[in-house]
């Protein structure tokens, strides 16, 4: 089972990053998980994979440095 905490904050730097640039949850989920559900979904309890959270989380952070 994954820790529940480890859900959360990533649940919460999601929606952190997405407050910060004023992105609605369907381009998040289209441009960094390939899914325009998968805000909506993980807002309803879905619990991605490791791999696709550390996916997700380099994008993030790919997306920021070329931003600054």
């Amino acid at each position: 089972m994954v820790n529940v905490s480890e859900i959360d904050a990533f649940k919460t730097t999601v929606e952190t990053f997405m407050a910060e640039r004023n992105m609605t949850p369907t381009n998040f989920g289209k441009q960094f998980a390939g899914d325009p559900l998968f805000v909506f979904q993980l807002r309803e309890g879905r619990e991605p994979r490791m791999q696709t959270r550390q996916r997700i989380l380099e994008s993030m952070n790919a997306a920021e440095a070329s931003a600054a």
